[in-house]
């Protein structure tokens, strides 16, 4: 049954639908209800009132979109709740429009076809809100609008009829304010209701005035939801206020907007750094008493060493990270649920767009100089996949907190003795990440993904006070994933190192085994801390043997020929091989190959420094001289070195072409850098 009204020259049919596309009671169970609406409406709130901590995050099937789905309960069922991404229209050519219409046709592999709608709209601007709501009623789907924001609009005079816009869109209004829950009872209840027959909308067109004009059912759409807006409500969408004027002309100067921006953005890393340091180091304890518990339970031998130095070793070098990832993000929803992100985006756009990046890069550029893990996932700010995958590809040439004991350890040893030289070197391979950075983001978008910036469009929100348990909902969410997908990969490659440096099996040197037996003399003569200097010594001496004898040490000379223009030998090779598993292993291997221990080194590094400074190649020349300290240096700021980057890089791309290519491009490029940095150095007499 078609019902029809003309309103303003439009006119608008109500369709009847038959009852076989309704949703029984019954079956609510099974069912998926769809959460859609416009950025900025709240949906996520929403959602995470509806759901809780029931959710979990992933990709809708072949595509690098994020979908989130949680279990709501609803009429005493649960019922699958998918959040899907913000958008304005249906009839846009953005990938996340195209995948909204598609899921809500039913035309999305692994996804099945809503059952019910949750349209979220927002009370203080029904107008723009409107014009989705014609396309999405315009499906046929069972749909309950959730009016959100109504306390704002409240307050700046703008009353909306529920009733009355029940009546005109032909399906339940509930009046809600997400943030604070209100509302959130009757909504669920409206939900379980959606057993009668729904009413699908249909905007037709006014053919006298219309029909011949280009884009007409946009216009018609405009109008219809101008003429809905004025028969449900008093007034017109609500603006900004002079505070928020004024905080704009600061916030989105193009020179003082920098200013707070780079100000904001130190604050935070200051504080990710200063707070993260506790719980990292409570964490790092953690599985070093784990490991020394289950080391004295199990008895000597590889499941022991598998245990305590593949798996517990493994896992505890990834979340030892965790800290950083959550206060990260964390104060990243902070910061966009205040409205104050969007602003940040539009200040840095004009600086960005030179290297052919939008503005959002810049927020996960910065987070890169804590953790390339967190900066490529927090990369999904940025709508064009092209920005997106470039900006992907760059973040780990920035230097991280992993990169700090590699520059520490060379800087030490090109300068034990001048801090002021020391500090210039450390400044300088920052200095040189971000210029490499920042000139292959330039180079991919002329070469590999070209094509030129889109120009930003964007919504200013209004500010809010952010909501904390938003915030720490995300925060769960986004560190539930890191541990979740680059944990499962780091474990399969810390056991794959392992495993490389503990096989084949070797016997300990004579050396070692004469120190034991020193040691056992000097225990029965009473002197036990001189023999427990000398048992530290022989574990020492037969470690750095089985390192040499096994796989790793057997693929660091087989790689050496290729690494001597360098100016590497093979135990360098060594620690660049163990240290893809995370870039700061190569001070724990280059302890071990050099034989001062590693438990050692995490006390004081200064006995590894002054070891590497008098290690002697075969001939009797120094290993570590000035042009080879460069070089590492060189290699260290531009390689990528880090399963767990390339782990995110695989998730968040959806495939293994791009973070296989990300490893080429930049081990070619350090090692390219490095050999020109050492051979200039040789060639103009600096050894």
């Amino acid at each position: 049954m078609v019902r029809a009204r003309q309103r303003r020259g439009v006119v608008i049919s109500t369709i009847q639908l038959p009852a076989d596309s309704t949703v029984s009671a019954d079956e609510l169970h099974d069912v998926c209800v769809a959460l859609i609406g416009n950025p900025n409406a709240g949906k996520t709130t929403l959602f995470n009132n509806l759901t809780g901590l029931r959710a979990k995050t992933a990709n809708f099937p072949g595509t690098t979109i994020e979908r989130r789905i949680g279990q709501a309960r609803i009429a005493g069922r649960q019922v699958e709740l998918l959040d899907l991404p913000g958008l304005y229209s249906l009839t846009s050519d953005r990938p996340e429009e195209r995948l909204v219409r598609e899921v809500l046709l039913g035309g999305v592999p692994d996804q099945p076809r809503p059952a019910a709608v949750v349209l979220l709209m927002d009370a203080t601007n029904l107008e723009r809100n409107l014009y989705l709501a014609s396309q999405i009623l315009e499906l046929g789907l069972p749909t309950v609008v959730a009016l959100n924001m109504v306390d704002l609009a409240e307050r700046s005079s703008i009353e909306i009829n529920p009733e009355r816009l029940s009546t005109e869109l032909g399906c339940p209004v509930v009046s809600i304010v997400a943030r604070s829950g209100r509302g959130i009872e009757d909504l669920r209840e409206r939900i379980g209701q959606l057993v009668e027959p729904p009413h699908g909308l249909h905007v037709v067109g006014a053919p006298n005035d219309l029909s011949d004009c280009i884009g007409c059912p946009f216009k018609a759409r405009y109008d219809w939801a101008e003429s809905v807006s004025a028969r449900c409500s008093n007034g017109r969408p609500m603006t900004h206020g002079q505070q928020t004027e004024r905080l704009d002309a600061v916030l989105t100067h193009p020179w003082a907007g920098v200013g707070v921006f780079l100000g904001i953005m130190l604050a935070v890393f200051a504080l990710i750094f200063w707070l993260a340091q506790y719980p990292m180091d409570w964490i790092d304890r953690g599985f070093a008493l784990a490991g020394s518990a289950i080391g004295q339970l199990l008895p000597a031998g590889d499941l022991r060493s598998l245990v305590v130095d593949g798996v517990i070793g493994g896992v505890g070098g990834v979340l030892v990270f965790l800290p950083q990832i959550c206060i990260l993000f964390f104060f990243l929803a902070l910061l966009e649920d205040t409205g104050y992100l969007a602003r940040a985006a539009f200040v840095m756009d004009r600086l960005m767009r030179r290297v052919g990046l939008p503005g959002k890069a810049f927020v996960p550029m910065l987070s890169a100089h804590a953790c390339a893990v967190p900066a490529i996932m927090a990369t999904r700010v940025i709508d064009n996949w092209r920005d997106r995958l470039v900006t992907i590809l760059v973040l780990p040439l920035f230097t991280c907190s992993a990169r700090i004991p590699i520059y520490a350890m060379v800087t030490a040893l090109l300068f034990p003795h001048q801090p002021v030289l020391a500090a210039a070197t450390f400044t300088g391979a920052y200095v040189m990440g971000i210029v490499a950075a920042l000139g292959t983001a330039f180079l991919f978008k002329r070469t590999v993904l070209p094509g030129e910036t889109k120009p930003l469009v964007l919504e200013l929100p209004g500010y809010k006070v952010p909501g904390l348990k938003t915030a720490l909902l995300y925060t769960y969410d986004r560190a539930r994933i890191f541990v979740k997908r680059a944990g499962t990969i780091i474990l399969v490659a810390s056991i794959i190192l392992w495993a490389l440096a503990s096989y084949p099996k070797s016997d300990p040197p004579a050396s070692a085994e004469s120190l034991q037996a020193e040691a056992g003399r000097m225990e029965s003569a009473g002197d036990r801390e001189a023999a427990t200097a000398m048992r530290a010594e022989a574990a020492d001496l037969a470690a750095q043997s089985r390192l040499a004898n096994s796989f790793a040490g057997r693929l660091g000379r087989a790689v050496e020929p290729i690494l001597r223009p360098l100016g590497y030998d093979w135990q360098i090779g060594v620690g660049i091989l163990s240290s893809f598993v995370a870039r700061e292993v190569i001070v724990s291997t280059l302890a071990v190959v050099y034989g001062v221990g590693e438990a050692a080194v995490e006390e004081d590094p200064r006995p590894l420094y002054e070891t590497l400074e008098r290690a002697e190649r075969a001939d009797g020349s120094p290993v570590f001289t000035v042009a080879t300290s460069v070089s590492l240096l060189v290699f260290y700021v531009l390689a990528l070195q880090c399963v767990s980057t390339l782990a995110i890089s695989r998730r968040e791309t959806n495939s293994w072409k791009w973070p296989l290519f990300q490893l080429a491009y930049m081990s070619g490029l350090a090692y390219l850098t490095a050999l020109i940095a050492y051979q200039s150095l040789r060639f103009f007499g600096v050894s």
